[in-house]
């Protein structure tokens, strides 16, 4: 296979897998080769194994790291301080994106940034979206509350009052607290419904957590 014919079955689609190019009579030996050989002449990036994009100038979109992240592991959605630094409720910058996966814990370093993933458990692995991004991407996010769930239910001590004073929280008025409660109760860890109550004196709404 040409170089160019490879940009012409990518088109603008912002990372590939290996899979695409193997249909029909396609020997997947030499397909591999060919990949190796474009990664070594720097006209594509290899982000891990079987998964691949376009490199400079080659490239028409510039792939979010939200989106690699979804591609990295499929059964993982982007959560933590990376979904809270999207949504602007922590004022750091986050340099590495990080996930939660039914999966083993992963972590890969690549030319779109470093890519953690944290092991959930199944029963837990809900309150999430699919979210718009730049450039017709989309990737699958938690929901602000989720996030945040999920950072104090990973995070050891993550319960307590200092813990998340240290994180510096904004915007809490933005929250649903209907529904963080909801999302805590379903799982039904008095960790997290500790947790609610905390967020809720940080946010100055003590008062309204005791009607819902």
């Amino acid at each position: 296979m040409e170089f160019s014919k490879l940009v012409k079955i990518i088109k603008d689609e912002p990372v590939f897998d290996t899979g695409l190019l193997l249909a029909g009579n396609a020997n997947p030996r030499e397909i591999r080769r060919q990949l190796s050989r474009w990664k070594q002449a720097g006209k594509i990036y290899q982000l891990r194994r079987g998964l691949y994009c376009l490199a400079p100038p080659f490239q028409k979109v510039n792939p979010h790291p939200f989106l690699v992240a979804n591609h990295m592991l499929t059964a993982s959605y982007v959560s933590l301080q990376s979904a809270l630094a999207y949504y602007g409720m922590i004022p750091e910058y986050v340099p590495v994106t990080t996930s939660v996966t039914t999966s083993r814990q992963a972590h890969w370093e690549t030319p779109f940034g470093i890519f953690d993933f944290r092991h959930i458990q199944v029963d837990f692995f809900y309150g999430y979206r699919l979210v718009d991004l730049r450039e017709k991407q989309r990737a699958f996010i938690a929901s602000p509350e989720k996030a945040l769930l999920d950072l104090v239910y990973l995070q050891p001590g993550g319960e307590s009052l200092d813990y998340l004073a240290e994180l510096r929280l904004n915007n809490l008025d933005r929250l649903d607290w209907r529904l963080i409660s909801q999302l805590a109760e379903q799982v039904g860890k008095p960790k997290l419904l500790r947790a609610i109550g905390m967020i809720r004196a940080l946010a100055g709404e003590e008062g309204e957590f005791e009607s819902l």
